[in-house]
């Protein structure tokens, strides 16, 4: 009955790694950017796990990263959850302005960078031609 209750930093692992899959899979098969995002978060929540457990790992063990009562895992997550939260209001911003603009938050329907790439191929074409007079003027 004691070995079910005891938590090793391996049941640590196996969860980090199915919310990372789980954000993974979520990141490559929607179309909706809200659940991209959602997957990002999964992600970035699963990085905190792993900070958190490798740093309760070290704890007891003396000379590595302080001895105990050491907090750098715990430190670097609430890093982790403060650009995680930053994140989020970016691109909820951006998603906002970009729904009020084309009224659609799916993936496939997103093509801001179309005036980018028209701008940079008349740019090279313009090089493409200034270089070919150059070359007929010698």
């Amino acid at each position: 009955m004691d070995a079910l209750l005891h938590i090793s930093t391996l049941h640590y692992l196996v969860l980090s790694a199915a919310l990372s899959l789980l954000g993974v899979i979520g990141v490559l098969t929607r179309r909706n950017v809200v659940i991209v995002l959602m997957s990002i978060e999964l992600i970035l929540n699963a990085v905190n796990l792993n900070l958190v457990a490798f740093s309760r790992y070290w704890q007891g063990a003396a000379g590595h990263f302080g001895g105990p009562g050491a907090l750098h895992g715990q430190v670097f997550a609430i890093f982790v959850i403060t650009d995680a939260a930053a994140e989020a209001a970016v691109g909820l911003g951006i998603l906002i302005a970009f729904f009020r603009n084309k009224e659609t938050v799916n993936v496939d329907e997103v093509n801001l960078l179309k005036w980018l790439e028209r701008q940079l191929s008349a740019v090279s074409f313009q090089l493409h031609t200034r270089r070919v007079f150059r070359r007929h003027e010698r």
